[in-house]
């Protein structure tokens, strides 16, 4: 049992001398990156069959690379790990079925008709370093970023979680701020969030240093067209602007042509109204 007594409180008044009033109230607002996250989304039979796509093909793996935002060169910097980029008309058209939802929960509304993806793969300590995903998309402020977590049951790897950097804007001012939150790479999910946030992949651990057992993902860059025929697109949620305020210093200054890493856009299909998913409808009694 508590040893606190069961009888009421008196109410204490915080005086200003503890509380003084001020003539300017400006505290630092901190905003977490919207994230929407799905479990089973492949499903064991194509999750399985896209694991063993993966490590057979061990040999075609290159060094991921990134580009520096200010001089246009690549490099490995803060990066460990490998990459494939591949295309693929049946993981197109799951994410194009999945957007409608994933834009609702991310307070996202602008048109996203194209797909950047690689397979990439972390061994021992892989990792990326805290960068927001501006280099591979036209408009970082209203794209989103997508990674499909894979690998074998037990898992052969330790660490590689995901973590998403909150914002803090403060005077008008937006930044990435110290507190996160994690994703774990748990096989056959996926989580997707603005390109704009700052995230990283913390350092992994592979014992067996068998290419088997690393961690692999498919991460995705979902964005428009590079040049977006019709009416302007509507300015994106204040949020999605904090986001892309923040990250405004890791947007490329000079024009690029190519990925990095050697991936190739292709275009995203119309959602199929027979698969796309939407929220559950749980009932007046919100119970499913």
């Amino acid at each position: 049992m508590s040893g606190y007594t069961m009888e009421p409180a008196t109410p204490l008044d915080i005086s200003p001398r503890t509380l003084p009033p001020s003539d300017r109230w400006s505290p630092a607002f901190a905003v977490p990156a919207p994230v929407c996250r799905f479990e089973n989304f492949l499903g064991a039979d194509r999750a399985a069959a896209l694991l063993e796509y993966a490590t057979a093909r061990e040999e075609e793996f290159t060094a991921g690379t990134v580009l520096d935002p200010l001089t246009g060169q690549v490099s490995r910097k803060g990066r460990d790990s490998l990459v494939l980029p591949v295309t693929s008309e049946v993981f197109s058209a799951h994410l194009a079925d999945c957007l409608p939802l994933v834009q609702e929960v991310l307070g996202h509304r602008a048109a996203l008709t194209r797909s950047l993806t690689v397979l990439t793969a972390h061994g021992e300590g892989g990792h990326f370093g805290i960068h927001t995903d501006a280099s591979r998309v036209r408009d970082v402020s209203t794209a989103v970023s997508a990674v499909y977590y894979l690998h074998r049951t037990p898992r052969g790897f330790g660490g590689g979680q995901l973590r998403l950097y909150d914002t803090v804007v403060r005077d008008g001012r937006a930044r990435p701020a110290e507190s996160y939150r994690t994703v774990e790479p748990d096989h056959d999910t996926i989580a997707f969030f603005p390109a704009g946030a700052f995230h990283e992949v913390v350092p992994s651990t592979c014992p067996s240093g068998r290419f088997a057992d690393h961690r692999f993902t498919l991460t995705t860059w979902i964005s428009a067209d590079e040049s977006p025929a019709g009416p302007p697109e509507p300015a994106p949620p204040r949020i999605w602007r904090w986001l892309s305020d923040a990250a405004e210093g890791t947007r490329p200054l000079h024009d690029v042509t190519e990925d990095h890493d050697g991936a190739r856009p292709v275009p995203l299909p119309p959602s199929d109204p027979a698969t796309r998913l939407a929220f559950p409808d749980t009932g007046p009694t919100g119970r499913a």
